[in-house]
């Protein structure tokens, strides 16, 4: 093998004594032996297991022939389109090309096909028409059944029929990928393979489904946009290993898909043992004249601590890919990887992170999740915290301190993600101390997403009280350890339930706050959340109401320059926007205006702007929400104008919240 790698051509094979392989891993993304990339750890599991396992990243999707590059896997193909969705990848939520891949060498965009999981089979079955093929990975993993794909704006069957794969591995797959390669090591057919939990098949006989809900035919979700909302909120009541019920849809005649019930969650002994194979923590050294991949940057000096999360926001897909349950490492187990970091040549003396979905849930929900699962109709966090829920930063707090005393190590940060509302339920201060004092550096970045509570309840998320009262708690925190931090709020503009309304009452309150954000992020409608159903439905699956969506461009970009009004670009889409939801008097010069009229006889300026719009009508689905003219008055013209836009973050949170 390659300086500790895994195979990745026939040299490598050769040097390891291999002729022939037992898996060909196929994948969208460059080899990263990095427990924080799906190949490298389903790969090194296999591996461990007594399989040989060759990597073939990204092959060359134009040319038959590199499909075949490590010859024909004895046992299967294993395939994948990387750590995120091609789709995703490839292109912005206003469906422009990205121009960086983060995780090809160099940063270049274009080494992977769009739908690449999809265009990998296919290239597969030219060659190899019957060695078996197994999917995984996210964008498998969330296609997994009929699915609204944003980019073509159309329901698409479940990707195992498009790709032509054998076999799906969804969500975590060391449980089920073992099972599968044991499966067909014993000699048994890819097409009897229908047991394995966290798997996904295909079958013509009816007769041999057993013990499974019946989903919607897909002709029928075709045609009524309100059976997609229910059969998706039945998959959604599904995602738990312990309650999880066997799903299957009907296509054509006599086809159906059939998923099984998720693999059960990883014990933490198990969880240790797979971050403990041989990983080599980098980029496969063949990428260094290019300039190694990127994506490296973000994790190689982050530890892993968990994974799952019973977070439930809507616009997240956690919940179908690592599932509600937390599961997590041993102290040991970090603070060896962490030890093993303080050798590494360019260590700075920085942790970058220590989390996982959710930094700082370092246990299940409650007492009962890991035996008897989630509650499957119920949330941990929304509307408002369960009776059961056991908010407790303890042993999160004990793993800090042990990562902080270690020789070498300068300063433990988090960035993976605080959920605020679980801190604030938490009744011992502790963490919240520790958090401001060691592990923040200036600014603390956090994700109260939106501030309208209509908004907020479609995201799944709490109420904006308990983010102001986090803000207070975060401010009197650091006033009392005499530290200058501040709060950068991550906020989403489009979500489904917002109107202009509500935008506005989000620009509202970072005028107030003092702070526009640079970046804002639009709603991305990715496959298989809550809120991407919203957006296709127009419904609420959990409720089966109505729900207002901004779809068209137009609206969507007058929401997003709402949230950043200060700036000279947005001017327009401001002015229209504040007429469309019949607020005109934030136009003008009081203080609490959010733009001023346009100046002089530019009749093409704001004027002409609340004269056209004030004659349009804010287009979306649902309940819209459109406002005339109101023609309310300005005030004085606030003075020093100039200088209060170009205000910076070191104003956040001065101001009170």
């Amino acid at each position: 093998m390659n300086n500790g790698f895994l195979p990745v051509n026939r040299a490598d094979m050769e040097a390891a004594g291999i002729s022939r392989l037992d898996f060909v891993y196929i994948c969208g993304d460059a080899y990263v032996d990095h427990p924080s990339f799906g190949h490298a750890i389903i790969s090194r599991v296999l591996a461990a297991h007594g399989f040989t396992v060759g990597i073939l990243a990204q092959p060359d999707w134009r040319d038959p022939a590199s499909i075949a590059a490590l010859g024909e896997p004895r046992l299967a193909f294993l395939v994948t389109a990387g750590n995120m969705d091609s789709m995703v990848n490839h292109y912005a939520v206003s469906k422009k090309r990205r121009a960086r891949d983060a995780y090809t060498p160099g940063g270049v965009m274009g080494k992977r096909p769009d739908y690449a999981t999809i265009t990998y089979c296919n290239l597969i079955r030219r060659t190899f028409r019957n060695t078996p093929v197994i999917i995984g990975g996210i964008e498998a993993s969330l296609r997994r059944l009929a699915h609204y794909d944003y980019w073509s704006d159309s329901l698409k069957r479940s990707i195992l029929l498009d790709s032509g794969a054998d076999l799906i591995s969804y969500g975590m797959g060391e449980r089920s990928i073992v099972e599968i390669a044991e499966a067909l090591e014993s000699g048994l057919d890819v097409r009897d393979i229908t047991f394995v939990n966290g798997t996904v098949y295909k079958t013509r006989r009816r007769e041999d489904i057993y013990d499974a809900v019946e989903l919607p035919h897909y002709e029928a979700l075709l045609a009524d946009k309100r059976e997609y909302a229910k059969s998706f909120y039945t998959q959604y009541c599904s995602t738990d290993p312990f309650t999880g019920k066997r799903l299957f849809e009907t296509y054509g005649e006599k086809l159906f898909v059939v998923q099984n019930p998720p693999s059960k969650p990883l014990t933490r002994p198990e969880m240790d043992q797979i971050y403990a194979l041989p990983y080599q923590r980098t980029y496969h050294p063949s990428y260094e004249a290019s300039g190694g991949v990127p994506a490296i940057d973000e994790v190689k000096f982050s530890l892993i601590s968990s994974r799952g999360c019973y977070g439930g926001c809507s616009f997240c897909a956690l919940t179908f890919h690592q599932g509600r349950i937390v599961q997590t490492r041993s102290h040991e187990s970090i603070l060896t990887e962490a030890e093993k970091l303080v050798w590494e040549p360019d260590f700075k003396g920085y942790i970058h992170d220590v989390g996982g979905p959710t930094a700082n849930f370092r246990a299940p929900a409650c007492q009962k999740q890991m035996k008897t699962g989630a509650c499957p109709d119920r949330q941990c966090l929304f509307p408002k915290p369960c009776k059961n829920l056991k908010a407790d930063h303890s042993d999160y707090l004990a793993l800090l301190r042990k990562l902080r005393a270690i020789p070498g190590v300068k300063k433990v940060f988090i960035r993976s993600g605080i959920r605020f509302d679980y801190l604030m339920y938490d009744e011992d201060r502790t963490f919240l101390r520790e958090l401001c004092e060691h592990h923040v550096s200036g600014q603390l970045k956090v994700a109260p997403e939106h501030i309208s509570d209509a908004v907020l309840e479609k995201m799944g998320k709490p109420g904006v009280r308990v983010y102001r009262a986090f803000a207070q708690a975060y401010q009197e925190t650091n006033l009392a350890l005499g530290r200058k931090q501040y709060l950068v709020p991550y906020l989403m503009s489009s979500h489904p339930g917002s109107t202009l309304k509500e935008a506005v009452e989000l620009a509202e309150f970072l005028r107030d706050l003092g702070y526009m954000p640079e970046q804002v992020q639009d709603f991305y409608p990715t496959p298989s959340t809550i809120s991407t159903c919203m957006y296709y439905t127009g419904l609420d699956p959990r409720t089966m109401q109505p729900v207002y969506t901004a779809v068209s461009p137009h609206e969507k970009a007058m929401q997003r320059a709402l949230i950043q009004y200060r700036n000279p670009k947005n001017y327009e889409l401001v002015c229209e926007a504040l007429t469309k939801a019949g607020r005109t008097d934030l136009i003008g010069y009081d203080q609490k205006c959010l733009v001023r009229p346009r100046r002089g006889g530019n009749r093409s300026g704001a004027d002409k702007t609340l004269r056209a719009a004030g004659r349009g009508k804010s287009s979306g689905r649902g309940a819209g929400n459109s406002g005339a003219v109101s023609g309310r008055g300005t005030g004085k013209r606030e003075g020093n104008s100039a200088k209060k836009s170009r205000k910076t973050i070191r104003n956040i949170h001065k101001k009170k919240t």
